[in-house]
């Protein structure tokens, strides 16, 4: 076999490890940075959103461009774009462009990261595909919880600047191996004279109406803003329209037909869910500790070393275990779900006493379980293509839909936080406010505050009202897990290993 296009493909895999890095290290370290510049907190979401806006339209728009421009050449471009603007943030002059390049971070980023999945649909035959959807998923399961390691060491060892520095080493590192080892083709520029034009405005329209919603919502009070209200409309009106003209559209940006098919449509739902229920061994329980424990990225990114280093592991042997003819990917799911699901039902258990001691046991689950849920679900979508030429129509579905996964967990985390927060909040004072006469503490573990105690007790009452809302956030991405775990019942069909599957044509 020519090695050539595996080179290619590692350089591809780096190349996507450095864009995720890039948003996910940033967003760890986004308080030191905020800092740093002077930016307070609901200026700063426009970094973030931003950023997811670029990443949802890359995405859409990357595996159409790879094709026209030829892969080679366009993975060196996003490479040069995604390493570029991110060299650029720390001395941008202004605000204006600080926001400007981080746009055209995310859209480098989204540039990049379909990009894997195209090379490894084109490059790897049947008997090794499997492993190379299993390097694919380390972009979904190693990334986010390596980079807060990343960011604790860039921001309370070394220098926060180096956030955005650590591009350039991975950036050169891929653009090198890209060089070298995907072949050089002939552009298919005749395709641009049937871009789907009308379909990128509707998609930026839509995705970047839903991005800013989804972020500024919970500090815009949601529907109680006109603003709010105007992107409501425009995402209303936008997603249909895009449906419809991509639907009819001879050269489409998203091939929606593809959903016919019932595995590349669970592939499809499957990830979006797959990427709001990894909140659970991330996001969820390092907010938690900063906000009650007071950690800093330093003490708290050890729980995430656990999920980080386990895919090292359990990525090839989930891949190894879905390689042999007996193994029903549909069960393998529905047991990494059962695991992810003990996970959060076991974090539900928290109370104020809790460290990152207590999180280990539910974190080594998540890093069983995760690799068991997304291997497979890779594994049922890409086997659902009938011809190579479906690859990056299939890249682009997929990739989309992991995109805009993150900006809606992010707003159902806030929901969650916002509802549930004020609700335990006015429960737990008016508990108190009926004992207040009572000198014993109250059920809640809250002892009445008199005098120079009413600072302490305001802290008390803030700490037990974090602590229950974590409870009910894990309690609620348990039920994303149910959701996932009924679709896994309802909609696949049982498939092969390709290995197998396509040695039959």
């Amino acid at each position: 076999m020519n090695l050539k296009p595996l080179i290619g493909l590692l350089g591809v895999l780096v190349a996507a490890l450095n864009a995720e890095f890039n948003e996910l290290v940033m967003a760890t370290a986004l308080p030191d940075f905020r800092g740093a510049f002077g930016i307070s907190h609901d200026p700063g979401i426009w970094l973030e959103s931003l950023y997811a806006f670029g990443m949802v339209v890359g995405m859409a728009l990357s595996p159409w461009l790879a094709v026209t421009f030829t892969l080679r050449r366009f993975t060196l471009f996003a490479i040069g774009l995604t390493c570029g603007t991110t060299l650029l943030i720390p001395f941008a002059p202004d605000w204006a462009t600080m926001l400007g390049l981080r746009l055209f971070q995310g859209l480098g980023g989204g540039f990049t990261i379909p990009l894997l999945m195209t090379t490894a649909l084109r490059v790897l035959p049947p008997p090794i595909r499997l492993y190379g959807l299993a390097v694919y998923a380390l972009t979904a399961t190693f990334s986010p919880a390596i980079s807060s390691s990343i960011a604790a060491l860039w921001t309370d060892i070394v220098d926060w600047r180096f956030v955005f520095f650590e591009a350039l080493p991975l950036g050169t590192v891929s653009a090198v191996l890209v060089w070298h080892g995907l072949p050089q083709e002939s552009p298919h520029l005749e395709r641009l004279r049937r871009f789907d034009w009308r379909g990128a405005v509707l998609l930026a329209v839509g995705a970047g109406s839903l991005t800013t919603l989804m972020y500024h919502g919970s500090h815009l009070d949601w529907f109680d803003s006109q603003l709010v209200c105007i992107l409501a409309a425009l995402c209303v009106v936008a997603f249909p329209l895009l449906a419809l003209n991509e639907w009819f559209h001879p050269l489409p940006l998203l091939k929606l037909q593809l959903l016919g098919r019932r595995n590349f449509a669970y592939g499809v739902i499957a990830l979006f869910l797959f990427v709001v229920l990894s909140l659970s061994s991330s996001v969820v329980p390092l907010t938690y500790l900063a906000g009650v424990q007071g950690y800093r990225a330093l003490q708290g990114h050890w729980i995430m070393l656990v999920i980080a280093l386990g895919q090292f592991l359990m990525l090839p042997a989930v891949a190894f275990l879905l390689d042999r003819r007996w193994a029903d990917a549909r069960i393998v799911t529905l047991c990494g779900l059962g695991l992810v699901a003990c996970a959060c039902l076991g974090a539900a258990a928290i109370d104020a006493s809790w460290n990152r001691e207590q999180f280990y046991l539910w974190q080594a689950l998540q890093a069983i379980g995760q690799p068991m849920v997304v291997v497979p679900l890779l594994m049922m979508a890409t086997n659902a293509l009938k011809a190579p030429e479906e690859g990056p129509f299939a890249s682009a579905l997929i990739n989309t839909a992991r995109s805009l996964a993150v900006p809606v967990g992010t707003a159902i985390l806030e929901l969650v936080e916002r509802w549930r927060g004020a609700f335990h909040s006015e429960r737990l004072v008016d508990e108190v406010g009926r004992s207040r006469f009572q000198p014993m503490s109250s059920p809640m573990g809250l002892t009445t505050a008199t005098g120079d105690h009413g600072e302490t007790f305001a802290r008390a009452v803030e700490t037990q009202v974090s602590v229950l809302t974590t409870a009910d956030t894990f309690l609620v991405l348990f039920a994303v897990g149910v959701v996932l775990a009924l679709l896994v019942l309802l909609l696949p069909v049982r498939t092969y290993p390709p290995r197998i599957l396509f040695a039959k044509h």
